[in-house]
């Protein structure tokens, strides 16, 4: 069952990336900069952040979709998670690789990805990436392999106390509480799941919270513990998946005319959100290569692109969806691989 609360955090944060990374690379953004200082620095510093309403909600769906009886074997779930994940990825990166090859002797700019090597697109296959120091191939891409990390780790500790369901929570509290006040904050640790287990931990308790009669004592004691590690070392993107856990437990019985066109389109905004993420950084190299080779410089004219590929990035994600993104997450990958087991054995 799909959440409008969920579905408008996704669109909201989505949105807010891609306008990051616009101000944030090449010469597009710094037109912008000129044009509205105040607007790209705050895009700049804090619309990255968004990047929590990501964690904090995988937290919630994966501990939503690992509730009841759903308590197999980890492996099946660990499999098709990173093949939701990667399938579309892989594409994406395909379509930035190639977009930036075409633009590569239009300009010159850190932005563009280097020519990739054996070895970069063997970790990107793998989500290893980050963990193996290759430079990433597009923007974002850190986030994907932190989110399989996290699901993985869920995955393995549900699996682990599947014999004292309970104990499972106990776990979620006290990695959450470790990643809180120590591992998050150590910045050297951002290729590991660890470091960002305390929005993710975040999200799996509000699900939990959220299922109880009186949720009110349990979030108490979430914010209270989220308070004390932001005491310790304040952190603004920790107050803001506590903000966003907190509200998934406070708005889960809002109720909203699922057939309003606003709400229809904010939750087709939130569910292809992934697609987004995914393709508009293509888009961002085009758009700073047409700049440059147009001529364009002026601030007035940096506006105008920025908001050319924004537009473009989003009807890109709704196509990049239907195409990609949804296919992949129909293809059934399991049986797939048992009738070609079956056919070789045959």
């Amino acid at each position: 069952m799909r959440s409008f609360v969920i579905d408008l955090f996704k669109a909201v944060a989505a949105q807010l990336i891609v306008l990051h990374h616009l101000v944030a690379y090449g010469p597009v953004a710094a037109a912008v900069a000129v044009a509205s200082p105040l607007a790209a620095d705050w895009l700049f510093d804090y619309a990255r952040m968004a990047v929590q309403a990501f964690i904090v909600i995988g937290g919630y769906l994966a501990a939503r979709s690992f509730s009841g009886s759903n308590r197999g074997h980890p492996l099946s779930p660990i499999f098709k998670r990173y093949l939701r994940l990667v399938v579309p990825f892989l594409a994406a990166l395909a379509l930035t690789s190639v977009v930036a090859a075409f633009v590569r002797p239009w300009f010159n700019d850190d932005a563009l990805p280097t020519v990739p090597t054996f070895g970069q697109v063997f970790a990107h296959i793998f989500l290893l990436h980050g963990v193996l120091d290759y430079e990433s191939l597009s923007a974002g891409a850190w986030y994907v392999a932190i989110d399989f990390q996290l699901y993985a780790l869920f995955a393995l500790l549900v699996w682990g106390s599947r014999q004292a369901p309970r104990w499972h929570l106990a776990v979620v509290i006290g990695l959450t509480a470790a990643s809180l006040f120590h591992f998050n904050r150590h910045i050297e640790l951002d290729n590991w799941a660890l470091y960002f287990f305390g929005a993710y931990g975040m999200g799996v308790l509000a699900f939990h919270i959220s299922r109880r009669s009186r949720p009110l004592p349990w979030l108490g004691a979430l914010i209270a513990v989220a308070a004390a590690a932001l005491w310790l070392d304040f952190r603004g993107r920790i107050l803001l998946a506590l903000c966003i856990a907190v509200a998934l437990v406070l708005l889960r019985n809002v109720a909203i005319d699922k057939h309003g066109k606003p709400a229809q389109r904010i939750g087709y905004l939130g569910l292809n959100s992934y697609s987004l993420f995914l393709v508009h950084f293509s888009l961002c190299l085009l758009g700073n290569a047409l700049f440059v080779r147009m001529g364009w410089h002026s601030p007035a004219e940096g506006i105008s692109m920025l908001l050319l590929i924004w537009l473009a990035s989003n009807l890109l994600a709704d196509r990049f969806f239907k195409r990609v993104e949804q296919p992949a997450g129909k293809l059934d990958w399991e049986s797939s691989l048992l009738r070609l087991r079956r056919s070789e054995s045959a």
